[in-house]
């Protein structure tokens, strides 16, 4: 008998030789070789994707996206005949305040007025000039007319305060507003010179803070305790910036961060010998109104300084060489005087 079916059934001619999956039973040519997988994700990841913006651009490579190194900037150079001429004025500007001061006393306070009313005189020239608001000229005549009636109001009301001020400030303020609306060359930069008006006009009425404190108890003594210490705070800042202007808080600003932090304490200190021999006054409580009268001038003089390289930095003409210099001491006092006034009404 035979087998119903052969061994061999179902076995090419070949089919020992052929690899796995190679025989092709359709009877056509066989496939030819595939790459591998492995091959096409390695050279995707090379050539990364292709995204396209919105304009049909490519997009750039990383290398072009690197940014050029910024230039440094070369600090300011610091004069020093500079710092010491406004280190000079300062002094003068201090003692000549303090002095003013001694001459106050019951029904006997117009000298002390007059020389009030200079040093604002001088506030308003050196401020107009350097800030250079659009109606100069209106605005440093309503500056003068407003220091005046300050003056007069601190001198002539029968109660010694700040109030009489506040209005005159005020509408002093809106008389320089409404000029420049006025003129319709001035209206176009009538938001720009608001804060500039604002602050000369604030700044006058300051000054007129001294002669109300001079009407009050042991006010004359407090002036010379903060003024005082506001002088030698200002002068030694300046000689400090002359000698050693160093670490420099700004590479535009002339100014360094010793000059800033040696004046506030020799003006402390120097508050603070004066508080041991003024009636009225210790130690302790003299330097507390001292540090504070002091550390006020000293940053109010420094902004101004960071106010002038702003200006010189948007492309602004400088303005008049001695009204730019003279801006910061003044505007160090302008600022110490209201700081006296309170901490005596405070304190003491």
């Amino acid at each position: 008998m035979f087998p119903s079916t052969s061994p061999d059934t179902g076995r090419g001619p070949w089919a020992d030789d052929a690899p796995d999956g190679s025989a092709n039973p359709a009877g056509g040519p066989a496939p030819g070789p595939r790459p591998a997988p492995a091959d096409d994700a390695e050279n995707r990841r090379e050539r990364g994707p292709r995204r396209f913006r919105k304009g049909g651009q490519p997009r750039r490579s990383e290398d072009d996206d690197v940014e050029p190194d910024e230039e440094p900037i070369e600090p300011v150079e610091v004069r020093r005949p500079l710092s010491l001429t406004v280190a000079g004025f300062a002094a003068l500007l201090g003692v000549g305040l303090v002095l003013g001061a001694q001459t106050a006393g019951p029904g006997h306070r117009l000298p002390f007025a007059i020389i009030v009313f200079g040093v604002q005189l001088l506030f308003v020239l050196a401020w107009t000039m350097a800030m250079r608001p659009p109606a100069l000229l209106l605005v440093a005549l309503t500056s003068g007319v407003v220091a005046a009636a300050a003056d007069v109001a601190a001198v002539q009301t029968d109660v010694a305060g700040l109030a009489p001020l506040g209005f005159v400030a005020l509408g002093g303020f809106l008389i320089g507003v409404l000029g420049q609306l006025v003129r319709r060359v001035d209206r176009v930069r009538v938001t720009d010179s608001l804060g500039t008006t604002l602050l000369i006009v604030v700044g006058v009425v300051a000054f007129a803070t001294l002669i109300t404190l001079s009407r009050i108890p042991a006010g004359t003594q407090a002036i010379t305790v903060c003024l005082v210490a506001t002088g030698v705070a200002l002068t030694v800042a300046r000689l400090t910036d002359a000698v050693l202007a160093w670490p420099r808080l700004a590479p535009q600003v002339p100014r360094g961060a010793a000059g800033v932090v040696v004046g506030a304490m020799v003006g402390t200190l120097t508050s603070a010998l004066l508080g041991s021999y003024l009636v009225g006054f210790t130690p302790t409580s003299a330097a507390l109104i001292g540090l504070v009268t002091a550390a006020t001038a000293v940053l109010a003089d420094l902004a101004v300084g960071y106010a002038e390289a702003g200006r010189l930095m948007a492309g602004e003409p400088p303005t008049m060489w001695i009204a730019r210099h003279m801006q910061g001491p003044l505007g160090g006092f302008a600022l110490a005087a209201p700081a006296a006034y309170a901490m005596c009404v405070l304190f003491l």
